[in-house]
């Protein structure tokens, strides 16, 4: 915790609570100066007086706890870490570029995985985030057509902001397509030619209707697309949820014959789409195991070097303190 007072920024400000041990430290002082001068009064009083108050100066004896008080305010001030004069630093950043896309096509509301297969997939990209270092990450939502809803940036705060925005109101109503989630993907890097590794990992419950995954997929290993895929759901599966507008539950999803219609989890065409791309499929877990898979993967690709990054900073002036401090112990020590 930061303080500014006085045109200085105090770094350290919770170690005010050593102020009661300076307090203490000056009042033993004066109690000290106080005492002395009660016997220098009673030895002035004596008709020996001279004999034995012979070295006795009483400027010195004035100024020395004076200088010993001074002293150990500095050294109380330089805890709090005094810093000021602002300046900007450039640091050159280095990382991978991890592009997530996110399915929130209707069958991401079934919930064979708690609290929905929505959900889990926010909080596995949550998770995820905490564990990565340095990657600069973005995230698409997708199901028939896919859009950006945060570009590539190292500003996980504002990642997060985005991600906190999807819900049940963001899910389409279309199909998953797969093809477009990675067509768009293709795009945004194939503006990027000079990068060595680009990553791309798509939260999914496999449920596709693509018409061209075959030729995206082989667009994809030309340009060293390498797609991770993480299964969200179970093959077991689960109805899918229908709510109305307002956002109340009014039943489950059912086909033309009026049957519940039932969302499972395809691993078969997820585990193909990685393979076939250098990647991997990881199946979704409880714990962060899957999590865990997926980082171990991602940290085997090389770092690229980002734009450098300005961070603003204070000097740090406390030997400056620290200075003054012994300079009055040294003073008072030679008076």
């Amino acid at each position: 915790m930061t303080t500014t007072l006085f045109g200085i920024t105090w770094t350290y400000t919770y170690l005010i609570i050593y102020l009661g041990l300076f307090l203490t430290a000056v009042g033993i002082i004066v109690w000290r100066y106080r005492a002395h001068k009660q016997i220098i009064r009673l030895l002035s009083s004596h008709s020996h007086h001279k004999i034995l108050l012979k070295n006795y100066s009483q400027s010195s004896f004035f100024i020395k706890p004076i200088l010993y008080g001074t002293g150990l305010f500095f050294i109380f001030l330089t805890l709090l870490h005094p810093q000021w004069n602002k300046k900007e630093e450039a640091v050159m950043q280095e990382g991978r570029d991890l592009f997530i896309a996110l399915d929130i096509s209707r069958s991401m509301l079934a919930q064979d995985v708690k609290p929905n297969r929505l959900q889990c997939a926010r909080q596995k990209i949550k998770k995820l985030l905490s564990l990565l270092s340095c990657e600069r990450v973005g995230l698409m939502l997708f199901s028939g057509a896919p859009f950006v809803q945060c570009p590539l940036t190292t500003d996980y705060g504002a990642f997060h902001m985005f991600l906190d925005t999807i819900d049940a109101e963001t899910v389409s109503s279309g199909t998953t397509a797969l093809d477009a989630a990675i067509n768009k993907a293709l795009t945004i890097f194939s503006s990027m030619p000079n990068k060595k590794n680009k990553l791309l990992v798509i939260l999914t419950d496999g449920e596709d209707f693509s018409s061209s995954l075959a030729d995206v997929k082989q667009k994809a290993k030309d340009i060293g697309l390498h797609i991770f895929t993480i299964g969200i759901g179970t093959t077991q599966g689960a109805p899918i949820p229908v709510f109305d507008e307002q956002g109340n539950h009014k039943g489950m999803q059912r086909d033309e014959k009026g049957s519940i219609v039932i969302s499972r989890l395809n691993e078969g065409i997820l585990r193909t789409l990685s393979q076939d791309t250098g990647a991997h499929y990881i199946k979704a877990t409880s714990d962060d195991h899957d999590l865990e898979l997926l980082l171990e993967a991602v940290q085997r690709y090389e770092k690229e070097k980002f734009e450098d990054k300005k961070f603003a900073r204070y000097e740090e002036q406390y030997p400056y303190f620290l200075f003054m401090s012994l300079l009055c112990f040294a003073l008072e020590w030679i008076l």
